[in-house]
């Protein structure tokens, strides 16, 4: 009998648990209104540009694969104290970044962050890609492509371009497995955008060893 109720206790708290997540999703995602956040951000899917006009208007990074793409540790903190991540303004290659996105509150941040956890994309599968300072990742990140050239990124010292955002931190901010997903089907995510697509220009072993060697980045 003891037994009995002790399951049954473990499974209530976790079906509270549960119950807990999902209304801290949809508070998350009243927050997400009342700030204005959809004001730059759109979070429905699938993508909706479909020309440069269509990227250009948009004053702000799609969020609708957030759950996917980002490490829920990193955007609970990120939106609490916003750091740029891109050195030049969104959709622009010559102005620098202002570093002026709203903060939100510890308790609004981690509401917001239930929300935007909860958005995900089926195209990326699990538990792929582990964090590796892959050699080979290393040179066609930094020569055969190179990705370097937009992408600034840690090493002996700080280097790389300014055109595509900074991948300082990717190991903390990324999931590995969108890192790989993105590679191997750019335009899912992006079908309007700088980026080149690397499917027919790597194989997919490659770009593993370039997903395993971004998300070292500290």
């Amino acid at each position: 009998m003891k037994r009995k109720t002790t399951v049954l206790l473990a499974a209530a708290l976790l079906a509270l648990a549960s119950g807990t997540v999902r209304a801290d999703a949809a508070a998350g995602a009243k927050l997400f209104q009342a700030k204005k956040c959809q004001e730059c951000h759109y979070t429905d899917g699938p993508a909706r540009e479909k020309t440069i006009a269509d990227q250009l208007a948009k004053k702000g990074p799609e969020l609708w694969y957030a759950g996917s793409k980002f490490q829920k540790a990193w955007l609970a903190k990120w939106l609490q104290d916003p750091k740029p991540i891109r050195p030049l303004k969104y959709n622009s290659l010559t102005e620098k970044n202002s570093g002026n996105h709203p903060k939100l509150a510890a308790a609004d941040a981690a509401a917001v962050t239930d929300f935007l956890m909860s958005l995900v994309s089926k195209d990326i599968q699990a538990g792929l890609v582990k964090p590796k300072m892959n050699p080979k990742g290393r040179l066609v990140f930094t020569k055969s492509m190179p990705c370097s050239g937009c992408h600034q990124f840690p090493g002996p010292k700080f280097t790389g371009g300014l055109n595509g955002p900074s991948l300082a931190a990717a190991g903390e901010r990324l999931n590995p497995d969108w890192i790989l997903a993105y590679l191997k089907d750019t335009k899912t995510f992006k079908p309007v955008r700088q980026m080149p697509v690397f499917a027919g220009l790597l194989n997919e072993k490659d770009m593993q060893a370039v997903a395993e060697f971004i998300s070292t980045f500290k």
